[in-house]
């Protein structure tokens, strides 16, 4: 025999009703009803006892229910490539304290760049209650995206794609990765190698592309060429996380190192790729930044426990989450309203590997 003994107004093992509510609170069903789902027009005491009631009894409102009456989920789905990547993980983070802040929830999605799954994406989600998707691509391309397209809210994250008839929001890869290398430049550096070209038109392709664009622009306003330009490998089933890995970037510098070094600074595509790059350096006795200076793009939280600490570019995450759903936000408010693109801030934070002091950032 259970000794739990049933609460007032509630039916033993049954879960709490709004009439149940109604009985405790000692209100009408309607009343209770009102207060649930925010009307105004409630005295201070009708609610309280009525918040008491709920409280009590532990009732759950039919979510679903007030889900179709309104016509909203409050529910937003962050689709992304890989949540074990450190960029994404903190988009994710910052994606899900800026929708909290106004009252929606965020459902994670990991499309590990699989083309089907982008497809998915694309469409909609069609079994998912969700009022819109937030979109970093990798995988798909733009003619298959628009041949896809369902319904559903949509803004892109990042430059994979750009559609004129979809809200994006980005940060400059071309200028951010300019600015760094141009740090490099400006403290002495003449013989640069890139790590992380990738071959045009495969995955990837469209950051990596335009990162190597503004490491290039920086070279040829100094009046210097490239020393190394190091293509990684491609992403693929077998290589999930693909070319920009730490791996890869150990990998790719171990050649450097082993074809003879003639660079006196490296700009690595990521931070994976750099940290990869510094443990191949280390291992083999090369000083960084002494011999060479090393530069990533993320921040990331290894960015400043690395060994050397890493420059790199920051992207203003939290401030790229809040442009993300604030476009979410106007185009559920405004369905015909122009298409935007936004961009968020970054900074070049120096660390030690470029010679900088280790709380030195800008």
């Amino acid at each position: 025999m259970s000794s739990e003994t049933p609460r007032p107004g509630r039916r033993s093992g049954a879960a709490p009703t709004l009439k149940d509510v109604a009985a405790v609170a000692g209100v009408s069903y309607r009343t209770v009803s009102n207060v649930v789902n925010g009307h105004r027009y409630i005295s201070q005491s009708t609610r309280e006892k009525v918040e008491a009631a709920i409280a009590q009894l532990d009732y759950r409102p039919q979510l679903a229910a007030r889900q179709l009456r309104s016509g909203r989920s409050n529910l937003l789905t962050l689709s992304v490539p890989f949540i074990s990547h450190p960029y994404f993980a903190q988009l994710a983070h910052a994606v899900v304290g800026q929708a909290e802040r106004v009252g929606y929830d965020v459902v994670i999605d990991e499309t590990r760049g699989m083309l089907e799954r982008e497809l998915r994406v694309a469409a909609g989600f069609r079994a998912i209650l969700t009022d819109g998707i937030l979109f970093s691509p990798l995988t798909i391309d733009l003619e298959r995206f628009e041949a896809e397209r369902g319904p559903t809210p949509l803004v892109l994250l990042g430059e994979r794609f750009r559609s004129d008839r979809i809200d994006s929001v980005v940060v400059d890869n071309v200028r951010s990765t300019h600015d760094v290398t141009r740090a490099l430049i400006d403290e002495g550096r003449s013989r640069l190698a890139f790590l992380g070209d990738v071959e045009s038109g495969t995955v990837g392709a469209a950051p990596a592309d335009l990162r190597l664009a503004g490491f290039s622009r920086a070279l040829e306003d100094a009046g210097l060429r490239p020393a190394r330009i190091v293509t990684v490998a491609q992403w693929d089933q077998v290589n999930p996380h693909g070319d920009y890995s730490r791996q890869e970037g150990y990998d790719r510098t171990t050649e450097l190192i082993a074809r003879g070094l003639d660079i006196d600074g490296l700009v690595c595509a990521n931070d994976l790729l750099a940290i990869g790059a510094l443990r191949a350096f280390r291992e083999h006795g090369i000083a960084v930044p002494e011999q060479v200076a090393v530069v990533g793009w993320d921040n990331t939280a290894e960015a400043a426990y690395s060994a050397p600490s890493l420059t790199t570019v920051a992207p203003d995450m939290d401030e790229l989450a809040r442009l993300a759903v604030a476009a979410m936000l106007r185009r559920l408010d405004d369905p015909e309203a122009p298409t935007r693109t936004s961009v968020a801030p970054y900074q070049v934070v120096r660390r030690d590997s470029t010679g900088a002091p280790a709380r030195g950032e800008t």
